[in-house]
């Protein structure tokens, strides 16, 4: 069989080329549609579909890094806080004793 070289395009296939052979006892033209790549075999459609779904998958994982993220951050702020209010509910407890003591020392100089 011989390729004539006759690129052609089916309706029914949209993008996949075909090519009329020949051959040399029939004389009669033989369509055989030649394979492409499993991406170019697709339609437009569905390829845009794939983009969306890719493009989806992306954007869920950058989130849910984002999130993993935001709660650590959380995390560590809430962690700061709590040793501030630890910090502060000693100095307040110190404050406490030191004004107890000097109210104290003040009462026993006025008698």
């Amino acid at each position: 069989m011989a390729v004539t070289g006759d690129e052609t395009e089916s309706a029914a296939t949209g993008d996949i080329p075909a090519y009329q052979l020949r051959s040399p006892n029939s004389g009669l033209a033989q369509s055989i549609v030649m394979a492409a790549s499993p991406s170019s075999m697709q339609s437009p459609s569905s390829q845009h579909a794939e983009e969306i779904t890719r493009k989806r998958e992306v954007r869920l994982m950058k989130n849910r890094e984002a999130a993993r993220e935001c709660r650590r951050k959380k995390k560590e702020y809430v962690k700061c806080l709590e040793n501030r209010v630890a910090v502060l509910e000693n100095q307040n407890k110190t404050l406490i004793e030191e004004l107890k003591a000097l109210k104290d020392i003040y009462c026993h100089k006025a008698e």
